[in-house]
């Protein structure tokens, strides 16, 4: 279920490792919240230079957006949110403090996956996804 979609200025590392930085976030989503490491999607979008904006003023730092099923706790989201950028940050050289990660949380009602409806309960031992 998660979605991890990230938008880069032309030319960034995360571009340049994609493969690598997409089997990190999945390793991370993983091993925080227990779903198996097939259903984590990761997708990369190239924009240019001066596309990216803070308070009406461009910047060169990637973003992360993803999409996580609703129900986890704020500490599993607080250690997912420093593991993702941590991870991210170890593969391109980013600063810590030039990245964001945006985390939404959709119910399971939301996705379908495999033709399958996703449970609402994300922090449940029984839940796969």
């Amino acid at each position: 279920m998660p979605y991890y979609q990230f938008t880069v200025p032309t030319g960034g590392a995360t571009l340049q490792h994609k493969a690598e930085v997409a089997a990190a976030m999945t390793k991370v989503h993983s091993e925080v919240t227990g779903a198996p490491g097939k259903y984590v999607h990761c997708s990369f979008v190239e924009v240019p230079a001066g596309s990216i904006f803070v308070a009406g003023e461009p910047v060169t730092g990637p973003r992360l957006v993803g999409l996580i099923r609703s129900g986890r706790s704020a500490e599993i989201r607080g250690e997912l949110l420093h593991g993702l950028a941590d991870a991210w940050c170890a593969i391109t050289g980013d600063a810590k403090e030039d990245v964001a990660v945006f985390l939404h949380e959709v119910p399971g009602a939301n996705v379908l996956e495999e033709g399958v409806i996703l449970p609402e309960t994300a922090d449940d031992p029984g839940a796969v996804l």
